[in-house]
């Protein structure tokens, strides 16, 4: 018998939503403003605050924030920016996308974030910038990136789609390089259903993101139809459709009221199941790094097919029957055909990153999982291993 029969089948990422979120919702069909306006502004602000930065922009995912962000940093072909293989392919089509060369360094075996002293060996003359992953929460070395970046005078972009609630030294990730670029997609511990945040330290920088994610006209829809009477707009770069509704800020503007409470249940959970594990043939996520604080938004374990006696696609295979849904985080950017065929990328290049993205599994990591959810992922995980 499986842990959980077909009609109870635990959702990977399922969202904690709660009734302020609906009612907010609600208020804001029944006003008639659905597109950005007043929400938008109030979510900016609060954001902002929360992870300490000074200037903020949302936009309607954490792909445009990048790709805005890349652009603003004004590149053009034939510029590299480096960045990790070990992430979602958003973080490569966005240097794509704003005309640069992607370039990839591998991870540290450990953290499975960003090796800085891969990235010191993949630069040129044509490097520009550097766009750092926070991997499933934990903080890369910005004390070294951001000593890279000042010794060759690069821009550093910091991807922190998994990393809202991440500190590194005292402070917040996203305030420490030129932009940080949040996500808001409805696995994320913020969730607007789809949705992002671009922090910026300069006013200017995130005043020509705002114009370019609305198409690159000079007001938004909620200035030029406001109750103050019609404003003309002028359209002073050829922008983008990246903004965010009202209606999506009324979801993550409760959503980030409740951001540290959910993290206490996270910890919870990620205690429970390092608890559950620790003598299983598996290798775990690593403990936090001094003075960092982990955003625990993924829980993955490694499955080595020598250790386990099993294969990691055979484990997903075994999740699945068992009612359990879980996630792959990630295969490497070079297993891919696209980024192999168009760069030529061998996977010999970033052997840490590749064994990792073949190994990984990620586990239900939700603050809406109950006890008796996370009995039934450690009782699954012993199952599928032959461990009970």
């Amino acid at each position: 018998m499986p842990v959980r029969e077909k009609d109870d089948f635990l959702v990977f990422g399922s969202p904690l939503v709660g009734e302020e979120e609906i009612a907010e919702v609600e208020q804001s069909l029944r006003s008639g403003w659905l597109g950005t306006g007043p929400k938008v502004a109030r979510f900016e602000k609060d954001f902002a605050a929360y992870a300490g930065g000074e200037h903020a922009a949302a936009c309607n995912s954490c792909t445009a924030a990048l790709h805005l962000a890349l652009v603003a940093l004004n590149l053009k072909p034939g510029d590299e920016v480096i960045t990790t293989p070990l992430t979602f392919c958003a973080s490569v089509n966005a240097i794509i996308h704003a005309g640069a060369t992607p370039v990839l360094a591998d991870v540290d075996p450990v953290s499975g974030n960003i090796d800085p002293e891969r990235v010191r060996e993949k630069i040129t003359d044509r490097t520009r910038a550097i766009l750092p992953v926070h991997y499933a929460g934990r903080a890369c070395d910005m004390d070294a990136v951001m000593a890279i970046a000042r010794e060759h005078g690069l821009r550093v972009v910091e991807d922190c789609a998994h990393a809202i609630e991440t500190t590194y030294k005292g402070r917040h990730v996203g305030t420490i390089g030129d932009f940080g670029c949040f996500s808001f997609y409805v696995t994320k511990n913020v969730i607007t259903g789809e949705g992002g945040m671009v922090l910026a330290r300069e006013q200017e920088n995130i005043a020509r993101i705002k114009v370019l994610g609305l198409h690159g006209m000079s007001a938004d829809a909620w200035k030029r139809f406001g109750d103050e009477g019609y404003k003309h707009y002028m359209v002073v770069e050829a922008g983008f459709k990246y903004n965010m509704m009202d209606i999506q800020a009324a979801i993550g503007i409760h959503q980030l009221a409740r951001v540290e409470e959910n993290l206490v249940r996270r910890n919870e959970i990620w205690a429970a199941y390092d608890k559950a594990f620790a003598n299983l043939p598996l290798t775990l996520p690593a403990p936090e790094e001094p003075d960092t604080r982990h955003g625990r938004h993924l829980y993955t374990i490694l499955v080595d097919e020598d250790a386990c006696g099993v294969k990691r696609d055979v484990m997903l295979e075994r999740m699945t029957r068992e009612g359990i849904g879980v996630g792959v985080h990630y295969l490497s950017i070079p297993e891919h055909p696209y980024y192999r065929e168009r760069f030529g990328w061998n996977l010999e290049d970033t052997p840490e990153a590749v064994r990792m993205g073949r190994q990984t599994l990620s586990l239900p990591l939700s603050a809406k999982l109950a006890d008796r959810d996370v009995d039934d992922v450690v009782r699954a995980v012993k199952h599928c291993l032959g461990a009970e």
